[in-house]
């Protein structure tokens, strides 16, 4: 009986040292001190163009429930804005690939038209 009474004593301690240690004792400012939250060291280079290495070699930083919504979310909008450029210089350089094919074929037409009504 004396060694049960001593077990719940000691079980009533330990939990209320937990419990102080959690809340705190009243003299500091909160229960647990406010930490600076971790953010993405290694973010996209923003003087150059993103290319693949970088992408592999992307980490973001774990926390509770998964990543940082604000690092994905960056990452994200930055390789969606550099997709839309690359898309947007592709579909000028295929249009004025075009445009000088069907302009070199204009101009190979000519002299044959050219020489074909001199005869």
């Amino acid at each position: 009986m004396v060694m049960f009474l001593f077990l719940v004593i000691a079980l009533a301690v330990v939990v209320a040292a937990v419990t102080l240690a959690v809340v705190g004792g009243g003299d500091s400012d909160g229960p647990l001190p406010d930490v600076a939250p971790e953010r993405l060291q290694d973010p996209l280079p923003p003087d150059r163009p993103v290319n693949r290495a970088d992408v592999e070699d992307l980490r973001f930083p774990l926390t509770a429930r998964g990543y940082r919504m604000a690092d994905v979310d960056d990452a994200l909008s930055r390789l969606g804005a550099e997709l839309a450029e690359r898309d947007a210089r592709i579909a000028d350089l295929e249009s004025a690939l075009a445009g000088a094919r069907a302009a070199a074929h204009v101009a190979l037409r000519k002299p044959e038209q050219g020489h074909g009504e001199q005869q």
